[in-house]
């Protein structure tokens, strides 16, 4: 729980172009309000997605990543957020060895109409963000370098 009430958690979100950063467009233009501490980076595909784009971002100073793609069975590509979950999975395993928490990290299907589901997503993860509090491995990485 983080102490700092002065906390704006930073959190960068990679969003398929297809679906998911439709849907936060449509968030946006029907002027439903959410949380603005998230980062959009807008991808072709879920599955093009590298581990090392996640973990850098951790490495960068986010707090939280947000990884959203197209339901499972929609996507552009066929298969691209099959390989997303894969990796995803992975992923959770991988930073909880480098000693962050696993729910810094989210998967998300959010279809191209789903608006208010993407700013619901949002602020939920936002939530949890804030109160788990900074993340501390970009310091933790200084120290050993």
């Amino acid at each position: 729980m983080s102490n700092n009430a002065d906390f704006k958690p930073k959190i960068l979100a990679f969003l398929c172009n297809w679906c998911s950063y439709t849907g936060a467009d449509l968030a946006g233009t029907s002027r439903i309000k959410y949380k603005p501490n998230v980062r959009a980076i807008r991808v072709m595909c879920s599955g093009r997605i590298e581990p090392t784009f996640v973990l850098r971002a951790f490495l960068k100073g986010a707090d939280g990543v947000l990884v959203c793609g197209c339901h499972p069975g929609d996507c552009h590509y066929h298969e691209g957020n099959y390989k997303c979950l894969r990796r995803y999975h992975l992923l959770q395993k991988y930073i909880q060895q480098m000693g962050i928490e696993p729910s810094r990290l989210k998967l998300e299907w959010i279809s191209a109409s789903e608006g208010k589901q993407f700013a619901d997503l949002v602020n939920s993860f936002t939530e949890t963000i804030s109160e788990l509090g900074p993340c501390m491995i970009k310091e933790t990485m200084e120290v050993l370098t």
